[in-house]
């Protein structure tokens, strides 16, 4: 079940939504919670119910793990029992196949469907038990781990909590208590990140599908194609997934639950460094607190960093995906921060637009090999970008500016963009300028004054509206495939 479809906008979210509340006003918390854990278990069958087995599976033998980490004298065992559990599940489900490839066998059982969600489900419970092996063990009941494992809001791709923030909020769970402050705020915040995705991203995907499909094909795509795809990706995958992260902040604080912000003008940021600060946010916390300082952080000398920052991106990139390309991806964004800090420790400054400017280049350089489904179809991109396939324009715009012909080639349409259409490619032009000026100049949702942010509300309302309703399908979030 996905948030930007209507069954689940006028069907599950009023139900779950409403019973909580009413459970809550005549029964109490302990039932509410009951009723709310019900709620998740139906939305998770949504989609294959088989799975749900795993994840009431793998929550059990956690909420195990984590109770004997905290409260047996052998709480290091069971943290590495805990560890190799998780993370075997995780390779299994999710490499097995790509490691099958690599090394060249059949697998005995056939391909492994991935179970939706376990890479988010996984890294929340892994948190759990290493904070309690490091900071000690409160007393957690079932009911309100489960309640925080499986909280649909945040379920299938995030964000990426932190255990101690949110299961005391579980314990005293109240969603009745100031319900129409939550409801309001969570609304707004929903709807925005609503029209986000559906109005947004999903429009913006028409532009950027097409140009890579054609490398995928190893069609050669124009200059113009090509950046135009690259530039409505980079605003795509922003979209799409600050759009979830709002709508699962907006869903939580409906039922009173408050989850941190993750996303905040990540494409505002002046360095590398501060883009990861800015970017899916719990994410890279994750990756900081329990992957790179762990191995030693900048503690332990200059090359000892540069093997632990290489090393944290690559697995953060394999995090994403069992393929090279996402492999890729991370080793860009690791020496792109090993660069940065090289520059930072010799004191070397860039002024403040060019370092953004150089900073948005390299992020949106990166997201080819993300995007690109195979490795030859990223070199085929790159090759777009770099003009390698020629510069073309339709024969419109070179009849308003005839001096472009001494640098363009005329054509009736350009096939990677759009459906095709002659004025698909201004039309596009001026959807991408129009997002990029908002994401580069205007701040986040949640720095916007309520009046504001009521405006924008009432702004897209219509467009929402008609997405949600009229679209002939469901386009899921690009976040899901990981």
């Amino acid at each position: 079940m996905l948030f930007n479809s209507a069954v689940f906008v006028v069907g599950f979210l009023p139900a779950a939504l409403g019973g909580a509340y009413l459970i809550a006003r005549f029964f109490g918390s302990l039932a509410a919670r009951i009723w709310l854990l019900v709620a998740n278990a139906f939305f998770y069958s949504w989609w294959n119910p088989a799975f749900s087995i795993l994840l009431v599976g793998s929550i059990l033998m956690n909420f195990v793990f984590g109770s004997k980490i905290g409260k047996s004298p052998a709480g290091r065992g069971w943290l590495i029992a805990g560890l190799i559990f998780n993370l075997g599940l995780l390779a299994f489900f999710k490499y097995s196949d790509f490691l099958a490839r690599v090394i060249g066998i059949a697998l005995p059982f056939g391909g492994v469907e991935l179970p939706l969600g376990i890479s988010f489900f996984t890294f929340q419970q892994i948190m759990f038990i290493v904070d309690t092996y490091r900071y000690g063990g409160a007393e957690v009941s079932l009911l309100d781990y489960a309640c925080f494992v499986s909280f649909f809001p945040h379920l299938i791709a995030g964000p990426i909590v932190r255990p101690n923030n949110i299961i005391p909020q579980f314990s005293n769970f109240q969603p009745f208590a100031e319900w129409k402050r939550n409801l309001e705020e969570g609304l707004e915040i929903f709807l925005l990140g609503l029209a986000k995705k559906i109005v947004l991203a999903d429009g913006l995907a028409q532009l950027s599908d097409p140009g890579f499909a054609a490398a995928a094909r190893h069609d050669p795509l124009t200059l113009v194609e090509a950046w135009v795809s690259l530039l409505a990706y980079g605003l795509q995958i922003y979209f799409d997934f600050s759009g979830y992260s709002d709508m699962a902040i907006g869903l939580a604080r409906m039922f009173g639950i408050h989850f941190p912000q993750n996303f905040r003008s990540p494409y505002q940021a002046r360095n590398i460094s501060e883009f990861w600060k800015r970017w899916n946010v719990s994410l890279g916390s994750f990756l900081r607190d329990y992957l790179y300082i762990p191995l030693g952080g900048s503690r332990r000398g200059e090359t000892r960093r540069i093997v632990n920052v290489m090393t944290t991106m690559l697995l953060g990139g394999l995090w994403h995906g069992a393929a090279l390309r996402f492999i890729l991806w991370g080793g860009l964004h690791g020496a792109f921060l090993i660069l940065h800090g090289w520059l930072k420790r010799i004191g070397f400054r860039i002024p403040a637009l060019l370092s953004q400017t150089i900073t948005l280049a390299a992020v949106l350089l990166a997201w080819v090999p993300f995007r690109s489904p195979t490795f030859s179809a990223c070199i085929e991109f790159y090759s777009g970008l770099l003009g390698l396939n020629g510069f073309t324009l339709p024969a419109v715009i070179m009849q308003h500016a005839p001096w472009l012909s001494r640098v363009a080639q005329s054509v009736d349409v350009l096939p990677y963009l759009g459906d095709a259409r002659t004025l698909s490619l201004p039309e596009g032009v001026l959807l991408i300028c129009v997002c990029w000026i908002g994401v580069l100049a205007l701040p986040d949702i949640h720095r916007l004054t309520r009046p504001v942010r009521s405006l924008a509300l009432i702004g897209s309302f219509a467009f929402t509206v008609q997405a949600l309703f009229f679209t002939p399908f469901t386009i899921p979030f690009l976040y899901f495939q990981f």
